[in-house]
């Protein structure tokens, strides 16, 4: 058994894991919940936020629920990024398909930023602090992530968080991981 900062047992996987709210100079990072459906289906709304993503954009509230649903029901997170001046929802992140009590706790990133905030550095920015508490307070040995090839701008992130690029293709993605080793010894770990 290994506990948390919080004295939460990360291996019991039965243990509902509380997903806090993270922050960065710019974004606040909190889970969305069923409130942020009518911000998230706008979000999802846009082609260009989707296309490479493996759901349709979003064309009903409906839509935008069964997103946050599955998400809840998930044993990860999404957090909704917020636009700390503003408060609106300029993009998600978070963990899915979270091995948890596993020898090698793992689990996929994930990401999207809307069309009006991409080259801002808003989704780096994220990712520093939620890398960091997967890690740290998930307990993940490996983070992974898969990515179309076409999406250049989510393997420049990557590239920038240190992930490796995998040597095979698989379902039409490049998978990149990062290991907790790798990102302790990596400048910003």
């Amino acid at each position: 058994m290994r506990l948390d900062g919080g004295g939460l047992d990360v291996d019991d996987a039965q243990t509902r894991f509380e997903f806090p709210t993270l922050e960065t100079s710019r974004l606040l990072l909190r889970v969305l919940t069923q409130a942020d459906a009518e911000a998230l289906m706008h979000h999802f709304g846009d082609d260009d936020v989707t296309q490479y993503m493996d759901i349709e954009s979003c064309t009903t509230l409906e839509d935008a629920r069964e997103i946050i649903a599955f998400h809840e029901a998930d044993p990860g997170c999404r957090w909704g990024l917020f636009d700390k001046a503003t408060g609106a929802l300029v993009g998600t992140c978070g963990y899915h398909a979270w091995e948890r009590g596993q020898p090698t706790p793992e689990a996929e990133v994930g990401y999207d930023l809307g069309r009006a905030y991409w080259g801002a550095g808003l989704m780096t920015e994220a990712m520093h602090v939620v890398i960091p508490f997967g890690f740290e307070r998930m307990g993940l040995v490996k983070i992974y992530a898969g990515v179309e090839r076409k999406n250049d701008r989510s393997i420049r992130v990557l590239e920038r968080m240190s992930f490796e690029r995998r040597g095979i293709e698989q379902d039409g993605l490049i998978y990149f991981d990062l290991f907790h080793t790798r990102w302790r010894d990596a400048s910003f770990g």
